[in-house]
């Protein structure tokens, strides 16, 4: 009888033991891997409007606006006017921005100040 007691208690200590050493596993596994993934949002991102964004991304990837109007099949100054905040582009073309850019919709999106100006209010 004490001796399946003794067997008990450490066939339980064991399991204890093997269940604390998969939950500090599986922390450091979700802390490395998943976590940045998941909620890279969380990180302070200087939010810009869309005609920065736009500029800055044609201006990191060595690009003109002559060369994004002739991929994207509109005029030069139909660019100048999304860069310069004059007026912005269709949801598609958009898409194609930021494929010319290397990014997704999303990625490039998220730099983008979604918040309304109430005119100083």
């Amino acid at each position: 009888m004490q001796s399946s007691m003794g067997f008990l208690i450490i066939s339980i200590g064991i399991i204890v033991g093997i269940i604390f050493l998969i939950k500090k596993s599986f922390k450091k596994f979700f802390e490395k891997y998943i976590k940045p993934k998941y909620f890279q949002d969380n990180r302070a991102i200087d939010k810009k409007p869309l005609n920065e964004v736009i500029k800055e991304n044609r201006i990191k990837n060595k690009m003109t606006q002559e060369f994004i109007a002739e991929k994207l099949g509109v005029s030069r100054q139909a660019v100048s006017k999304w860069e310069n905040g004059n007026s912005e582009p269709t949801m598609s073309n958009l898409i194609l921005l930021a494929n010319l850019f290397d990014l997704t919709l999303e990625e490039m999106l998220r730099e983008v100040d979604t918040s309304i100006d109430e005119g100083g209010k």
